[in-house]
């Protein structure tokens, strides 16, 4: 099923295109989840990708290609453009439709693409959907609106319009710590309403109202928080949507498949393993993006500059997150 080819389709999307073939060292473990778990719409290991510019600044699509094609060969079930960690707010809406385009030339149907295309505009978010769907995404990541700090029928009524103008499904965006605004658990379970509102990007910090919704809805529940990939796994979310995979896409792989195996210990020490990473790239007081750049530059892969306001990592916390990431890769071969 060619999940780009138009809304009929995409509304009825329940499984990824494919499943990534495993690598060597996974080769022992399931290529599926638990027979009692349902694949979800785009797939469980997702990467939240950073968007690799020139070092003149411009957009580098074939850096795009190259890192897009080793996450997938890596592991990664689908890639999540233009969000967060690919730097949306900096980069063009002529950049944003460039980089579906350039991406879905490059892994073909091995993969899912979600095309991230919130604003706090409502219209421009319509635009950006629009112009995603075209370009060939299987999807769309809709953060909450933010800076206005909309109340929450405000909040609904955003999402809504965008899910009538598009024939793609949505992800919901939940990251108030970004937005200032919350989607609240009772909006997201009437949002669930919506039959092209199929996910959720979890990241609120709320188990609790996490759980109410996996309850009461059908919603595909992803871990936007690496340190919570999997806690919410194993409550029912349907897997992550991560930053560092863009540099460990199999050891993050690794844990969902271990802990479908039925070895949920193995798992557990997976996660521990990821830990020290995780906090390197994503509590050391830069965003994601940075310390992703940073690390994949030194890993010698395409990643660049990027754009102001941020700032790069200095050669330091560049020096850490290689030491970090060698440690890893030593303990997980």
């Amino acid at each position: 099923m060619e999940l780009h080819s138009g809304a009929a389709e995409t509304t009825s999307m329940t499984v990824p295109r494919t499943v990534p073939p495993t690598t060597a060292t996974d080769a022992a473990l399931p290529a599926a989840p638990h027979a009692t778990r349902s694949l979800p719409a785009f797939g469980r290991a997702l990467c939240a990708m950073i968007t690799p510019f020139t070092e003149a600044g411009a957009l580098d699509v074939g850096g795009a290609q190259r890192l897009a094609e080793r996450l997938v060969a890596e592991g990664c079930d689908g890639l999540v453009l233009s969000g967060t960690t690919g730097e949306s707010p900096t980069t063009t809406d002529a950049e944003k439709a460039a980089l579906v385009r350039a991406v879905r030339e490059a892994v073909g149907d091995r993969a899912s693409i979600v095309a991230g295309v919130g604003t706090a505009d409502t219209r421009h978010t319509v635009e950006l959907a629009l112009a995603a769907e075209k370009a060939g995404a299987d999807g769309l990541l809709v953060v909450a609106p933010y800076y206005s700090r909309p109340p929450q029928d405000a909040v609904e009524a955003h999402f809504l319009e965008i899910a009538d103008a598009s024939g793609l499904p949505l992800v919901l965006y939940d990251i108030p710590g970004r937005t200032g605004t919350r989607i609240e658990p009772e909006t997201v379970i009437r949002l669930a309403e919506h039959p092209r509102i199929v996910a959720v990007k979890d990241c609120a910090y709320d188990l609790l109202g996490t759980q109410k919704v996996l309850a009461r809805t059908e919603l595909a529940y992803y871990a936007g928080c690496d340190e919570y990939v999997l806690a919410l796994y194993a409550v029912g979310a349907a897997g992550y949507i991560s930053t560092v995979a863009n540099v460990a896409p199999r050891q993050f792989r690794s844990i969902l498949d271990t802990f479908d195996g039925g070895d949920t210990a193995g798992a557990a020490r997976g996660q521990r393993q990821v830990l020290p990473l995780v906090e390197s790239m994503m509590s050391a007081g830069l965003p994601g993006a940075v310390t992703a750049k940073a690390l994949l530059g030194r890993l010698g892969l395409p990643a660049g500059p990027v754009r102001a306001p941020l700032r790069p990592a200095d050669r330091e916390t560049a020096d850490g997150l290689l030491a970090t990431y060698e440690e890893l890769a030593a303990t997980v071969s």
